[in-house]
């Protein structure tokens, strides 16, 4: 069905894209249908769908195509050992596939709001990192809990979630609500850890667009933007975060604080699904006390459950994906509220023109994509670190999670495009590392610290106003 599904997106947008199998065609080359703009070069899709994050970008062709085909497949099923890839799921897990989280490669709904945590069937599509108050693992669980295990095994615990709200309002009487999210770890598999020496921050799934355009991203011009991104006017200087994986100092890119430089195909199958690799050949609950021996329950594990090879067509099935196209664009409501976005300098953190450099980008076991090369891409993002503040209802955004360089009240500037079409993808509206917010202005009055001034600077404009520039966040 998704290879059917595959055909029938690619031939709805062939006329207006013509072939792009030479590498390296120029962008000019596009014809670019009316009241829609380029997001992402020649990975653009003008698709407005259900599936406008999941379809595959037009330069994809011969094996690199059969490639993706496979890493969708693999992308989206359930690790059963009757999949025919190996199996592998658990002992314990958080999620039971990549999809399960990210469906259509967007943000599955999370239970935060509807199950209030894990809820009846344990199934969360959040996920819980734990630590100790001094910032040390648990033995018996690490630093994720997986609320979720296979047949004869125990979950390592349960999440349960609560919400606090406030309402505030705008200048001109409009009123808005804010929620911050408290959190409970319920049915501890092996002793209870006591709340005053438990930490715990939780995430919802990132939308998994523009994933190959963000590896192929020129380095030099990030960190160029930062170390010219110091706006003392507005408060605002981003910087880069660092990581050092495996001996090699890199760049930080990938998820919510920037705390990654590839896309984690390999920790993603670790950590959440319990899927034994080759970086990380060890059960993801090796040392716990429920470990028998090296088994568990007397279940043995002697192999691995994913090859290389299979890691690598996710990581190009990611990378390959294409990017919605910019809608509406010659609305007038729009184009005044893009004026507001630049007025309120939202442009100074949510940069909107980045390039990749000459060879594009390469894939976790090597193969090249030169095909992303040479672009200019509309992210509206600068893929730096920036302090959101702890102002807001006494704790705003801080989550006191140290992520890399990256300290608990820094994030990284969310990249908004495609964020219009959420609801479509997905069925629903939640916003932010948690989901606390439910839509986007809830999103933009969570802004603190570095975002304090732009902030502000919305919540002074006339209704009409900030109506406009949320329409503009929905062309995106």
């Amino acid at each position: 069905m998704r290879t059917i599904r595959n055909i029938l997106l690619l031939l709805a947008v062939l006329p207006f894209l013509p072939s792009c199998e030479e590498e390296g065609m120029d962008v000019r080359d596009l014809e670019i249908p009316d009241n829609y703009a380029l997001s992402a070069g020649t990975s653009t899709l003008f698709v407005n769908s259900s599936y406008a994050y999941d379809s595959p970008a037009d330069w994809l062709s011969g094996t690199y195509e059969s490639r993706f085909i496979r890493g969708d497949k693999l992308y989206d099923d359930i690790r059963t050992s009757s999949n025919g890839h190996g199996g592998g799921l658990g002992p314990v897990y958080a999620g039971y596939s990549c999809g399960s989280c990210h469906r259509n490669a967007g943000r599955t709904k999370p239970a935060l709001w509807s199950e209030k945590g894990s809820g009846s069937y344990g199934f969360s599509a959040m996920l819980v990192y734990i630590t100790r108050k001094n910032g040390a693992f648990f033995p018996d669980y690490g630093r994720v809990l997986h609320d979720q295990a296979i047949y004869g095994v125990q979950p390592e615990g349960k999440l349960r979630t609560s919400l606090r709200c406030e309402t505030f309002s705008f200048p001109d009487g409009e009123t808005y609500e804010l929620c911050v999210p408290g959190y409970e770890i319920t049915e501890w598999y092996a002793d209870s850890i006591a709340p005053e020496d438990l930490f715990c921050t939780v995430r919802i799934p990132l939308r998994h667009v523009g994933m190959g355009q963000m590896m192929a991203l020129d380095q030099a011009e990030i960190e160029t933007l930062a170390a010219r991104s110091n706006y003392p006017e507005y408060g605002i200087s981003g910087r880069c975060n660092y990581i050092t994986e495996r001996g090699v100092k890199s760049l930080g890119l990938s998820g919510n604080k920037a705390q990654h430089a590839d896309l984690t195909v390999e920790l993603g199958f670790s950590s959440d699904m319990g899927v034994t690799n080759s970086r990380y050949p060890e059960e993801i609950c090796e040392g716990q006390s429920q470990m028998q021996g090296g088994s568990m329950m007397g279940l043995s594990y002697d192999q691995l459950d994913i090859s290389t090879e299979d890691m690598e067509n996710v990581d190009l099935y990611m990378q390959g994906l294409g990017v919605p196209a910019r809608r509406n664009v010659n609305d007038p409501t729009v184009k005044r509220g893009e004026e507001m976005f630049y007025q309120a300098k939202c442009h100074l953190c949510h940069v909107t023109t980045l390039h990749t450099r000459p060879r594009g980008s390469t894939l976790l076991n090597g193969t090249g994509l030169p095909w992303l090369g040479g672009q200019t891409v509309h992210p509206y993002s600068d893929f730096l670190l920036h302090d959101m503040g702890s102002e807001i209802m006494g704790v705003g955004l801080n989550d006191n999670y140290v992520s890399g360089l990256a300290r608990g009240n820094e994030w990284r500037t969310t990249p908004l495009w495609g964020i219009g079409l959420q609801e479509k993808v997905n069925g629903h509206t939640y916003f932010l590392h948690d989901g606390r917010a439910r839509n986007l202005l809830e999103a933009i009055m969570w802004h603190g610290g570095e975002g304090e001034a732009s902030k502000n600077l919305f919540r002074q404009m006339p209704r009409e106003d900030r109506d406009a520039l949320i329409a503009f966040l929905h062309s995106l």
